[in-house]
Parts: structure tokens; C-alpha cells; sequence
């Protein structure tokens, strides 16, 4: 499997995620399971052929953890589908996993070479495959957030719940991918935790989406606060994820950038 071979991939994947789209708003929930798990499993087909070929999981760069994060936005999409039915989810997953991989198109960052070796624990793959599947969980639950702030009189208990849920999994995702994260460090570089930016960024973004679950407890009735510290989280997400790469202190300091 080469990289030449991603387009034809990404567009029989998304040709099935819209399909799926399109049947969610028809209410014919069938077609729109079968075509979005098509479209996942063409996707993930793509990746498992891109792991073969290149003999280590595809997660070293960014352009390779965007493609895992195109793929599990539609598994997130169908998730709450599935849980909740929201016409519309299927329509944003899809567009959203379109942008990620128009980005990828564009700026590929797909590398053969081997893997350093801090990268060869076998705690590497699994800390970085349930990160981005908490990424894309706590991304549909901005997205709710978002939903909600716009509607405000209109929301109900029922989209609140959704909100609530999607951080309580993703958190428990992101939770569990920091302590892969730190065994893969005490592994790589004998220490589990060594404040470099990139785990700051990771430290703090927990605890924002800490003091979201606080608050839903001790305010429950206060739903549009929740919503913006939510939001906030998500900015810090994206900071640790990408947004450190371009932070002066984690220049030539940071051990997470490869």
C-alpha cells in the first residue's frame, strides 16, 4: 500500500459517509448505518494497508494522526447516531473528516522511514490511537455545545445528557491515553512525567475538561457556563495536539516533536 493509492480510498470512504448522511435526514436508519460503516471500514482498510507496508502503525507525523482522526470522527458521528439519533451528526462528521483529509491531500506529511527508537514502545500505538478517538469524541461534543449556545430557549434536558455523556467517554479516553502516554515515557526516557510543553498543554486540558464535569455536578441548571468552559477546553485540546508545534518554548526543547 503507498500513499499514491489514499485518494481513491478517501473518496469511495466519504462517497459512502455522504450516502450514509443523506439517509439520516431521509429517517432511513438502516442505509445510514451501512453506508457510514462501509465507509469506516474502507477507510480503516487504507490505514491497516499503510501499517503493512511501512512495518510500524502510521502515527508518527501529523499528517498520520490526521488520518486517524478523519477515520474516527465518523466512528464518533455514528456512536451518537446510533445512541441518539441526530440527523444531522452523520452531515457534520462527514464534512469534518472531508476537511482533515483535504488537508492531508494537500500536506500529506506520510513518512516510510522506521520509527526512533522512543517511538518503538509498545505503549506508542495505543496512547496515540485512544487520543485521537477522545479528540474526536470531545470534538462532537463541542460541536453539541456549540448546537446549544445557538438554540439556548430551544435546548432540551435530552441534548444536555448527550453533551454530558460524550465528555464523560471522552475523558475517560483521554485519561487513559495520558497513562499509556507515561508509561511509554518511563519506557522511552526513565521518567513518567517531565513537564515538557506538549504534557503541560495535556495536564492542562484534562483539568479544563475537570472543572467542566465540576460544574455540570455542583450547577446543573447552568448548563450555558458548562458550555463555554467546554469550549474552552477544546481550544486547549487543539493546542496540545497541533498547536504546540508552533509555541517558542517547544523548540528544539520538546520531546514530542519528531
Amino acid at each position: 500500500m503507498s500513499w499514491d493509492s489514499f485518494i481513491w480510498f478517501a473518496l469511495s470512504a466519504v462517497s459512502f459517509w455522504v450516502a450514509g448522511a443523506l439517509f439520516a435526514w431521509k429517517d432511513r436508519k438502516t442505509g445510514a448505518f451501512m453506508c457510514t460503516l462501509a465507509g469506516i471500514a474502507i477507510f480503516f482498510a487504507f490505514i491497516l494497508g499503510m501499517w503493512i507496508s511501512m512495518e510500524r502503525p502510521p502515527l508518527r507525523t501529523m499528517g498520520e494522526t490526521r488520518l486517524w482522526y478523519s477515520f474516527f470522527v465518523p466512528v464518533a458521528g455514528i456512536i451518537v447516531y446510533s445512541r441518539w439519533h441526530y440527523k444531522w451528526i452523520l452531515s457534520f462528521s462527514t464534512l469534518l473528516s472531508i476537511v482533515f483529509i483535504c488537508v492531508n491531500l494537500l500536506k500529506p506529511e506520510i513518512h516510510s522511514k522506521n520509527l526512533m527508537p522512543a517511538l518503538q514502545s509498545p505503549w506508542f500505538a495505543p496512547h496515540v490511537i485512544v487520543y485521537m478517538f477522545s479528540y474526536a469524541l470531545l470534538g462532537a461534543a463541542t460541536v453539541m455545545a456549540l448546537y446549544m449556545l445557538i438554540r439556548k430557549e430551544k435546548t432540551t434536558v435530552k441534548e444536555i445528557l448527550i453533551t454530558d455523556n460524550l465528555v464523560y467517554v471522552g475523558l475517560a479516553f483521554l485519561t487513559f491515553g495520558m497513562l499509556f502516554g507515561a508509561l511509554w515515557a518511563k519506557e522511552a526516557w526513565g521518567t513518567y512525567w517531565t513537564w515538557d510543553p506538549k504534557e503541560t498543554w495535556a495536564a492542562a486540558t484534562w483539568l479544563c475538561y475537570l472543572v467542566y464535569l465540576h460544574l455540570r455536578k455542583a450547577s446543573p441548571k447552568d448548563w450555558q457556563s458548562a458550555c463555554y468552559v467546554l469550549i474552552i477546553s477544546f481550544i486547549c485540546l487543539q493546542i496540545c495536539w497541533w498547536g504546540i508545534n508552533y509555541l517558542p518554548s517547544a523548540r528544539g526543547i520538546s520531546v514530542h516533536t519528531y
